[in-house]
């Protein structure tokens, strides 16, 4: 049982009268963080700004990512849409489009005066004269690795293609895969493929003027990498999403796995050794400079057109971003969720986690990578809404699939993408 006190935030106070209402206003958060230790987490922090004052009360309802695109713009046609929704960039502008979002910009300035945003994360929701999302936690994609592995097979950890293809190669023996990569018409595969991309000198799926340059040649030799990559995978990997790849790494019979974090799979199920698991940026194609990858800006929008559901959602957001609370959100997943604001980089309540402290390393060394991180169709400062339709499609990852499971080659699938992209974007 939670003890109910009394709190005062002086940030919330400023946003939310606690005596105008006389019976608490209800709001609904959907999100899509489905495995259930993230919603325990999520619920024991609603209960706890439940218990810290009578005013409002905000439940969730987990969604998932395979049916949001769809199902949200319908609940809020209906009239039955959440009070907030999270949101990744290229998502907000398909309720942005239907008229859902308010700009938000007055609620940034006044949390970035108090936590400082990382510039990035509120970049990617703002075009248009407005900001459409308060960020609330980063992601990268990372090359995980075990280190006893590759120290036996007497390899380096790979920072080009060649030497990623050589230490693959050199994994893949006694039954098991050098790595493990996915192939399936799913936004995991649009990440995967994307972190190639970015590493390949492909980053722009957009000219200047906002006609689509996804059909280029070095898109092609990104796609062209990446099928060598997939032939030393698994079979089953053309159906994985997340959790296949997580399982197939920590279980040793992959020997390699793109993913943002491994660290709670392969603690509960992995042996738990932080000395042998390893963390790498991403390799990058001969010729090309850095280590980049796929960063999402993971942020909360606010739906509501009542004035007081709006008033209390931002009460919440605000309590949320404090940093005592703070850093018990973005543990929901250690190593995966990385923060946002500079108070929740410093925030005791994320490094004193006993999941963090364990593989403080890799999650330092996450935060470094992420540093280069970059998200299709937000890389040149410019917002196309149409980038909305290619993620919801997962045009990229169809693309892909049509190259591994199709039996298209390179040119002809990249080729084809574009043609869809087009379509879609109309």
């Amino acid at each position: 049982m939670i003890r109910r006190t009394t709190v005062v935030f002086s940030l919330a106070a400023a946003l939310f009268s606690s005596t105008a209402y006389a019976a608490p206003i209800e709001l609904t958060l959907w999100h899509m963080e489905q495995p259930p230790h993230r919603v325990a987490r999520i619920q024991e922090l609603m209960d706890a700004f439940n218990a810290s004052q009578s005013d409002i009360v905000v439940k969730q309802e987990p969604q998932n990512w395979g049916e949001i695109y769809a199902k949200a713009p319908a609940a809020i046609s209906a009239g039955s849409g959440p009070d907030m929704l999270f949101a990744i960039p290229d998502f907000a502008p398909i309720l942005k489009d239907i008229g859902a979002l308010t700009s938000v910009a007055d609620f940034v300035t006044t949390l970035d005066a108090k936590h400082k945003f990382v510039p990035s994360t509120v970049e990617a929701y703002s075009y248009d004269g407005g900001v459409w999302a308060i960020p609330l936690y980063n992601m990268t994609m990372n090359l995980w690795y075990h280190k006893s592995e590759l120290e036996a097979a007497g390899i380096n950890v790979p920072q080009t293609w060649s030497e990623w293809e050589a230490a693959a190669t050199a994994l893949g023996k006694d039954g098991k895969f050098g790595i493990g990569v996915p192939a399936n018409k799913q936004l995991y595969t649009d990440q995967t493929i994307y972190s190639l991309m970015v590493n390949g000198g492909a980053s722009e799926l957009y000219n200047e003027d906002g006609s689509l340059r996804f059909d280029n040649p070095k898109t092609v030799a990104a796609y062209e990498f990446y099928g060598k990559l997939n032939k030393l995978s698994p079979p089953d990997s053309t159906s994985w999403t997340w959790g296949e790849a997580e399982a197939c790494f920590v279980s040793k019979s992959c020997g390699m796995i793109m993913q943002f974090s491994v660290i709670s799979t392969y603690d509960t199920q992995g042996g738990g050794d932080p000395a042998d698991l390893g963390i790498a940026p991403i390799p990058h194609a001969e010729g090309e400079e850095g280590n980049n990858t796929i960063a999402y800006a993971n942020a909360v929008m606010l739906l509501s057109k009542d004035e007081a559901k709006r008033k209390a959602s931002e009460t919440f957001i605000a309590w949320l971003l404090e940093p005592e609370q703070y850093g018990k959100f973005l543990n929901m997943e250690p190593g995966l969720f990385m923060p946002v604001t500079e108070a929740g980089a410093k925030a005791e309540s994320f490094w004193s986690d006993p999941m963090v402290e364990k593989y403080k390393p890799q999650i330092e060394a996450a935060i470094a990578n992420g540093k280069n991180g970059k998200l299709f169709g937000f890389t040149s400062g410019r917002t196309f809404p149409s980038i909305a339709a290619i993620s919801a499609q997962n045009i990229i990852a169809a693309a892909l699939q049509d190259m591994v499971v199709n039996g298209k080659d390179a040119a002809t699938a990249v080729k084809d993408g574009q043609a869809e992209m087009t379509a879609a974007s109309k």
